[in-house]
């Protein structure tokens, strides 16, 4: 079908009721799409003044306009209030996901109340159907999806499913939740909010089809955008060894966090390398539904039985932040290790970077006696593989008081047990980039506490003085130009081959000249929303904590500037207040 006015087209689901309604919801030169939609939805239909906890919040899964048509348009973005902040939150995938829905008809799939047993939504063109699956309560990911993949098995075309492992059914609040078994919505705890409405799946069935615009412009910039990204190196980084090839430049420049960030590097880099994952590892390169770059990068992890000396062969797959998250940051140098770890993380549904940073914690809090085997139910230690697999489960099925709290987030346990002050969070468990006291002040304060927000890290490489006033002026900047992509909606590595003028290109090709005329003062009114969202939601800058770790980092331009970190969190503030009441007082 073709997108056509100005509306998007979304479908609501009450879980509670089983009723469904499609709405037009308008506006759509306004909010665009992605980020945009999804804030504007929970405008409208969010309780800003109920918490996050509630199961009429909204649960909302948006596409871009451009999704469907153009290369590597593959991401959906996921709103939602977090269960671990309790603020407005966004996470996004990739998947088959973007396209399932796309050929459903739907620019947004919106989702409210709690179904009475444990449940599977499966939504198409012309379906929508709430299946009991009780008998999955308790199921790893992988385990479910086998049993899930009867529904909708009967449609052609795109089908896409999400689900979360028990980690999400017991609300630990940076439970994920795992889409086409190699992408997430993996930050702030979207699996929770699944389990929290008592949903264990979502089956997507893109059972219908789309029209093409009718002239030259489309095909022959959608021939030029493929070129792009397919006959120039642009996108050669993330084919061939992926983000992985971070690890050695990061741990060069004294950037890698190591053993909870004690260290920013280690000559045993070599062992959990990109490289040393592509030599001994790499099994196959697949991608997102609509990317023809290929940058998921699938390892063979063998594991033998030692009751019969068999060998079972999973896939797992790996990129730079996960292999910084259950490598370096646990002390792990080898590669096979990793792969193992990060297995067990996705059968239970965990986001492998908070679970990561979080037993790093605890094993650095168990070195130093703040926490014993009596809160731990074991030994957890820099290096041992086995015990952090055993620390994993007790973290996603909450085994003691101890991991139960663990399972609000580092500084939550850290406020009980003690360890404060070495918690590597800024706003939630820190990534993997130690660049400095920009990046550091970006994740902290950055809408979705993350290293996507904005090129924080990337800021902290080049900048050549400490202007604290073009470090802010940066970060907002950039935040804008990436949030245009995120309403579109592309995978952040086609940055390069979507320049604004180029978005505007896509739109107008579509016969979209609304949206495409609107573009960048729409992006900078969904800025503004988003901000605004979140501050309504409990957000305060100057509560958020950025741990005493933090300061005592040393990088390749020697210690950190503690003085320089606080006026650039200060100014930036000031920024993010400013904006919202000029939202306010626009509005």
């Amino acid at each position: 079908m073709p997108i056509e006015g100005t509306s998007s087209r979304v479908l609501h689901v009450d879980l509670e009721s089983g009723a469904s309604r499609v709405l037009l919801f308008e506006g759509r030169p306004h909010h665009l799409g992605g980020s945009g939609l999804a804030a504007a939805l929970y405008d409208a239909y969010g309780l800003p003044e109920s918490p996050a906890s509630d199961p009429r919040q909204p649960l909302i899964f948006a596409i871009g306009p451009l999704s469907g048509f153009f290369p590597l348009m593959s991401k959906v973005v996921c709103g939602f209030r977090s269960p671990y902040t309790g603020e407005w939150a966004e996470s996004h995938a990739g998947g088959r996901l973007a396209l399932s829905l796309r050929f459903a008809g739907y620019d947004a799939l919106m989702i409210t109340g709690r179904a009475r047993t444990l449940s599977c939504l499966v939504v198409g063109s012309r379906r929508l159907e709430i299946h009991d699956v009780h008998y999955l309560r308790g199921q790893d990911v992988f385990t479910s999806g086998k049993y899930l993949r009867r529904y909708g098995k009967e449609s052609s075309g795109h089908r896409s499913t999400v689900r979360i492992g028990p980690a999400g059914e017991r609300g630990v609040t940076f439970a994920c939740a795992n889409v086409d078994s190699f992408r997430h919505f993996g930050r702030l705890g979207a699996g929770a909010v699944m389990g929290g409405k008592n949903l264990k799946a979502l089956v997507v069935t893109g059972d219908s089809g789309i029209e093409l615009p009718e002239g030259r412009d489309y095909p022959k910039l959608y021939k030029e955008v493929y070129q792009s990204v397919t006959g120039t190196d642009m996108m050669q980084k993330y084919h061939d060894l992926g983000t992985a090839e971070n690890l050695l430049v990061l741990n060069e420049l004294k950037a890698l966090p190591w053993r909870n960030l004690q260290a920013t590097t280690d000559p045993a880099i070599d062992g959990i390398s990109g490289e040393r994952f592509a030599e001994q590892l790499l099994l196959r390169q697949t991608a997102c539904a609509g990317c023809p770059v290929g940058c998921i990068h699938i390892g063979l992890l063998r594991q033998q039985f030692a009751r019969d000396h068999e060998f079972l062969y999973k896939q797992v797959s790996y990129d730079y932040e996960p292999i910084f998250a259950q490598g370096s940051m646990l002390g792990l140098t080898n590669a096979s290790d990793v792969l193992a770890l990060l297995d067990e993380t996705e059968k239970l549904g965990l986001d492998c970077m908070s679970a990561g940073v979080a037993l790093a914690w605890v094993a650095e809090a168990f070195e130093k006696g703040v926490v014993t085997e009596k809160e731990t139910l074991g030994p957890v230690h820099f290096g041992n593989v086995a015990t952090f697999v055993a620390a994993l489960h007790h973290l996603a099925n909450g085994t003691s008081e101890f991991w139960q709290a663990l399972g609000k987030g580092v500084l939550y346990a850290a406020d009980i047990y003690g360890g404060a002050d070495f918690a590597c969070v800024l706003g939630q468990e820190m990534a993997g980039y130690a660049t400095g006291e920009v990046y550091f002040v970006s994740q902290a304060l950055g809408f979705r506490h993350s290293h996507l927000d904005s090129g924080g890290y990337a800021y902290d490489q080049s900048a050549k003085d400490k202007d604290v006033d073009k470090a802010v002026r940066h970060l907002l900047d950039d935040e804008y130009k990436r949030l245009t992509i995120n309403c579109m909606v592309a995978c952040l590595f086609a940055r390069k081959a979507y320049p604004p003028e180029r978005l505007q290109e896509a739109l107008a090709s579509l016969g979209m000249r609304a949206e495409a005329d609107a573009l960048p003062e729409s992006g900078r009114a969904m800025q503004a929303l988003r901000w605004s969202l979140k501050f309504r939601t409990g957000f305060r800058p100057e509560n958020v904590r950025i741990p005493k770790r933090f300061t005592e980092v040393v990088t390749w331009k020697g210690p950190m500037d503690v003085d320089y970190m606080d006026a650039v969190r200060q100014a930036y503030t000031s920024e993010l207040y400013r904006m919202v009441v000029d939202a306010a007082r626009e509005a």
